[in-house]
């Protein structure tokens, strides 16, 4: 039995990107659906018995209705595949209020062939071409129907935040009960469990969020276990084995070092145990890459280094959301061209500049800057307290001399190059 197991798209994320003058859509939600489309296309091209989304498929709880387009698209592919599949429902699906529809009730309500909407926790059997499969969903707990009930009025948020965990903790125990070992069985859930590292979710959550124990997810019941909404991707447990498949897509520099992708899952249901394995398949996602430079003060050329060192990551930078730190003393801000700079990253998907720029105090000039100094003079006893080599030193008065020559000579009428 082969399940893809994925979650965590966010499509409508815009971040680092532009208009697509021919779609109408941000580049950032192409790189989106181009990694769904990697998705759907392995389900589909390689007989998956079963899909497992789970949860947080729009960045908000009431998309676009173009993202709602683009998205249904490429579910029905699986539903025209004959593919079963279920959608857990993830906090960025759910409505603000209670009573309103989540943004995934469409599926639902069209009674799509081979979609299931999971909305609530329930143990679905799915029929699938190589035997029956049991699906313990669980989604994002509603809080604001918790909160709706009697023995949460009053509570501090302390203990609202206890009483959502007790509860998450009951209702998966119960789901378990359901279980009947004679078939394979997933939990498929949106839920933050209390061992797992966090990663790009932290920056889109309000508030904490209600957690659960790992020994809760990690029944014996389940052949494997499907998570979503910790968009890092990582294994918490391998028997039976716990997994995030993590965000589809890179969403900001947190993610850079992070492969992206889903999770195919092998059941072997002809052994008793059965036999499981599952394999990380990665998407091409968006390219995060950050590029650094400290330069000196006796740097006699700083745009020069910089445009080295973007030369030497050229094959990186193609296509790359690219963040370069510079960290440079205020002497030489003013011989950094940006202009330069941005014409050596053309080929990036995204640029963005920062320097932290070192000002000296006043006070040290003070040993070599006195009333009197020629320039050359005041610049001599500036690179001698600043411990410049001799011969470096000789570079730097001959370059300064040349300098305030051509000067003179343009103040005199004469400019000379």
């Amino acid at each position: 039995m082969k399940i893809v197991h994925f979650a965590d798209t966010h499509i409508g994320v815009e971040t680092y990107g532009s208009l697509d003058a021919a779609s109408g859509l941000s580049t950032r939600v192409l790189d989106e659906l181009r990694s769904l489309d990697t998705v759907i296309g392995y389900a589909v091209e390689n007989n998956a018995d079963l899909a497992l989304f789970c949860g947080d498929v729009y960045k908000n709880r009431e998309p676009s209705q173009t993202h709602q387009r683009e998205f249904a698209s490429r579910i029905l592919k699986l539903s025209r595949a004959r593919i079963p599949t279920v959608i857990v429902t993830g906090n960025h699906d759910l409505p603000g209020a209670q009573g309103k529809a989540n943004s995934v009730d469409i599926f639902e309500t069209l009674r799509i062939d081979y979609i299931h909407i999971a909305d609530r926790p329930e143990v679905l059997k799915i029929e699938t071409p190589s035997g029956l499969v049991q699906v313990a969903a669980f989604p994002w707990l509603r809080r604001n129907a918790l909160l709706a009930r009697d023995e949460a009025k009053n509570l501090s948020v302390s203990e609202v935040m206890k009483l959502m965990q007790d509860v998450m903790s009951a209702r998966l125990t119960s789901l378990a009960a359901e279980i009947d070992p004679s078939y394979p069985a997933v939990l498929a859930s949106h839920i933050a469990v209390a061992s797992a590292k966090t990663g790009t979710e932290k920056s889109m959550m309000i508030g904490n969020d209600p957690v659960v124990t790992l020994s809760t997810i990690a029944n014996p019941v389940y052949d494997y276990v499907a998570l979503g909404h910790v968009h890092r991707r990582q294994v918490l447990s391998e028997t039976p084995p716990v997994v995030y498949a993590g965000s589809m897509e890179r969403l900001d520099f947190s993610d850079e070092k992070e492969d992206k992708g889903f999770y195919v899952v092998d059941i072997d249901t002809t052994t008793k145990p059965r036999s499981v394995s599952y394999a990380f398949q990665p998407v091409q996602a968006r390219r995060f890459l950050t590029l650094q430079a400290e330069l000196a003060e006796d740097e006699l050329d700083p745009t020069g280094k910089v445009l080295s060192l973007i030369a030497s990551a050229s094959e990186t930078v193609k296509g790359a959301v690219v963040r370069l730190k510079l960290s440079l003393p205020g002497s030489i801000a003013p011989l950094v061209r940006d202009s330069d700079i941005l014409k050596a990253l053309k080929e990036a998907y995204n640029v963005s500049i920062s320097k932290e720029i070192h000002r000296e105090a006043v006070s040290r000039a003070s040993g070599w800057l006195k009333e009197g100094l020629s320039p050359v003079e005041a610049l001599k006893n500036y690179i001698d307290d600043r411990g410049v080599s001799p011969e470096r030193q000789k570079l730097l008065l001959e370059y300064a001399e040349k300098l305030i020559e051509t000067r003179l000579s343009a103040d005199r009428g004469t400019y000379a190059v």
